[in-house]
């Protein structure tokens, strides 16, 4: 085989984890893309002029995207990113949670996941600021599902605000769970909207068994406002172990860590 047959055949197996890539993750960078596939920024960047040439994806600053994906909700996208790391995270959650049980959640795109997940389970009873998770497991399974009231965003659907958290005040449940966007070692878990940060800190507090479900892309960084400290949560369900300084917080404090 010639060196310009193996050149075409590499660079056309490139193309298909390019768009592979994207598929699984959403919008990615061209860095990304580089990094993930162990080649230069400008292979990537030669890679795709043929698939944005063909429309096959969008070109953005610095970064590419699926078609379909411009004009997407932000929740929508995010629910994309990391993936299979999410999908593994909420599988495992959904194995504490038995049938009959009662669970509250936060508006996080893994816990969205989770009430996927929670398709297989009866008799659950649900509060929720979420719509996306009210819709997915209300009307199903002899479930009984409450939905906070409040502002809604308009990218996710999800009710915020003093009567929405008023109102979740009202119920004990067995267990609660939630999603943040950042892990601080000095700081603590931590999120980068004010009204989600406070929800997620009161849905923690009314749960005989509270527990944060995250990636392992939030270790290491800070968000702008802080959720709760290491002993308001039970359990640590993620995809990779946390650096030291976070994981000697969480044995300190006693939280179960549970991975993938």
């Amino acid at each position: 085989m010639s060196a310009e047959s193996t050149d075409t055949i590499r660079h056309s197996k490139r193309n298909a984890d390019i768009l592979r890539l994207v598929r699984e993750q959403g919008t990615c960078t061209i860095a990304s893309l580089a990094a993930q596939l162990n080649v230069s920024t400008e292979s990537i960047r030669r890679d795709v002029r043929p698939l944005t040439a063909h429309g096959e994806l969008i070109k953005l600053h610095g970064a590419v995207a699926l078609p379909h994906q411009i004009g997407e909700a932000p929740f929508e996208r995010r629910m994309r990113d990391n993936a299979g790391a999410k999908k593994a995270i909420a599988r495992l959650a959904a194995s504490y949670i038995s049938d009959g049980d009662s669970l509250m959640l936060d508006a996080g795109t893994t816990t969205s996941i989770l009430a996927r997940e929670l398709l297989t389970k009866n008799n659950l009873t649900v509060i929720t600021n979420s719509s996306d998770i009210a819709k997915t497991l209300a009307t199903v399974n002899a479930n009984t599902v409450y939905m906070a009231g409040g502002q809604l965003r308009g990218d996710n659907g999800a009710a915020f605000g003093p009567s929405a958290i008023e109102f979740i005040r009202n119920f004990r449940v067995r267990r609660s769970i939630v999603s943040i966007g950042a892990v601080d070692a000095q700081t603590g878990p931590m999120d980068y909207d004010l009204a989600e940060a406070e929800f997620a800190r009161a849905v923690l507090a009314q749960g005989e068994h509270a527990a944060i479900i995250t990636d392992h892309t939030k270790f290491g960084k800070i968000g702008l406002v802080k959720v709760c400290d290491f002993n308001d949560f039970d359990m640590l369900i993620t995809d990779q172990t946390p650096p030291s300084d976070i994981l000697e917080n969480l044995i300190a404090q006693d939280v179960d860590l549970v991975g993938t």
